[in-house]
């Protein structure tokens, strides 16, 4: 669309309701936060403008919505006066000229750029105010869009309206689009002559067309429009936004065995022939490539897989963590930081971190990476086709060559060569007897113990 367009984006709101030291507007949806979907929409309707009007934590605000906006500009609403004081906060940049001018809330999540392009598209056809609306089979409460031959001729506030018009399943989202050449005669003409004395945006409806205007209502999914007040509205908000991820995801090619138990965030990258089994979590940052298989109970953040690997179940991918195609992290394990070479192996109950495990390497049950040393983190290197046997501990800085062998039970401090066999533990002493010795001395303790006896 050629038209230049500013969105007004309103976050100074206070979010009591959510009980939250949080500003509402930071609490996320996909792991990331409202404000910043709110910012993808309106950039992706083709606002190259935004107005962020701001209250609460506004830094904090301001921080979440810029990368996810072109040219942005900061304002302060200093007093709670309405929705069109708030609009008001931004007059400078609205002085400046635009064609469209789009008035969005921060906390309403699931808009898309297509309902806010269709609205932009209303004001290109003529209309001074698109009004975006929403239908619900209970609209109690809810402002009703009066409509008459196509045109938009008011908002009606449930309590203000007729019991014919109460019936009007067509409610009012608040967001809207407004024609920049108008925009500022219609602000500054609401009044607020009202129970709270404040000044209400909706009002620009009847203002415009009694300066011989035109308004129209634009309907959107009911999904699209809700807004959150309460930690509940965000659950439902997180749900809703899910099922169309999840959705997107399956039609793209990705099968899920019981989708509603998978999670996904607003980056994640599946795709084409991926298997998510039940209960897998996917946060942030996550790559997932063709052929791999996800397994039940899984937890992945910050994490690539690569082609046909494995992962699960009961696994855990931690940021850094890099397994290319064909390697397999199995059960009750955690990667962090590390890449798992081709077609290596990870099985069972294993710690891998700040390391590098060659392709073709095996890891026994029970290996760990001792990476930290209270101050510091080390890194181990695990050569190609290394095979480590169960229960060893490498205790970083270390580098294992290629094909080398550790013999199960080490604890390794050295570095060991390429095609060398290590023992990392104490040499094996039998004590002939001495089983019955020890076991007659724990029961006549356990016994002392039962009795309340005193201790030798």
């Amino acid at each position: 669309m050629a038209r230049s367009c500013l969105a007004v984006v309103l976050a100074a709101g206070e979010g009591t309701r959510m009980k939250s030291d949080l500003s509402k507007v930071l609490h996320p949806i996909g792991g990331l936060p409202m404000i910043s979907h709110v910012m993808k929409a309106v950039t992706g309707a083709g606002a190259g403008s935004v107005a962020l009007v701001l209250g609460r934590q506004a830094e904090a605000v301001e921080q979440a919505a810029a990368p996810f906006a072109g040219e942005m500009s900061t304002w302060v609403q200093e007093q709670r006066l309405g929705t069109a004081n708030a609009v008001l906060a931004a007059r400078q940049v609205i002085e400046q000229g635009f064609d469209d001018i789009l008035v969005i809330f921060g906390d309403t999540p699931l808009i898309s750029r297509e309902t806010l392009s269709r609205a932009r598209a209303g004001l290109a056809g003529g209309a001074d105010v698109a009004v975006i609306g929403f239908r619900t089979d209970n609209p109690h409460g809810y402002g009703r869009l009066i409509e008459r031959d196509g045109a938009l001729v008011a908002i009606r506030e449930h309590k203000d309206a007729t019991a014919e018009e109460q019936q009007i399943d067509f409610c009012n989202a608040g967001l809207m689009a407004i024609a920049g050449s108008k925009a500022l005669a219609l602000l500054d003409a609401v009044g607020n002559d009202n129970a709270k004395g404040e000044f209400y945006l909706t009002d620009i409806v009847e203002i415009a067309i009694r300066k011989g205007g035109r308004a129209i209502a634009i309907e959107a999914p009911w999904r699209e429009t809700i807004g959150i007040d309460t930690r509940v509205g965000l659950a439902e908000a997180e749900s809703l936004w899910q099922h169309e991820k999840r959705r997107e995801l399956m039609l793209s090619g990705v099968s899920m065995i019981a989708p509603e138990t998978v999670f996904v965030s607003h980056d994640t990258i599946i795709e084409p022939d991926v298997v998510l089994e039940p209960n897998v979590m996917i946060g942030p940052g996550v790559t997932i490539r063709s052929g791999a298989t996800i397994h039940a109970f899984s937890h992945l953040e910050g994490a690539t897989v690569g082609g046909n690997c494995s992962v699960g179940p009961f696994a855990r991918l931690r940021p850094g963590a890099d397994m290319r195609d064909r390697a397999k992290v199995g059960n009750f394990c955690e990667v962090k930081k590390a890449v798992v070479g081709e077609a290596a192996k990870i099985n069972h109950l294993t710690y891998v971190g700040d390391a590098v495990v060659g392709a073709g390497a095996n890891l026994g049950a029970g290996t760990i990476t001792c990476n930290y040393d209270g101050v510091n983190k080390h890194v181990t290197q695990i050569g190609a086709g290394a095979f480590v046997g169960s229960n060893s501990a490498f205790v970083a800085p270390v580098t294992i060559g290629d094909n080398a062998y550790i013999a199960s039970g080490s604890v390794v401090t050295m570095d060991v060569p390429a095609d060398a066999l290590a023992f990392g533990r104490s040499r094996q002493v039998n004590k002939e007897g001495r089983a019955p010795v020890i076991r007659a001395r724990n029961e006549a303790e356990k016994r002392r113990r039962q009795k309340g006896e005193p201790k030798d």
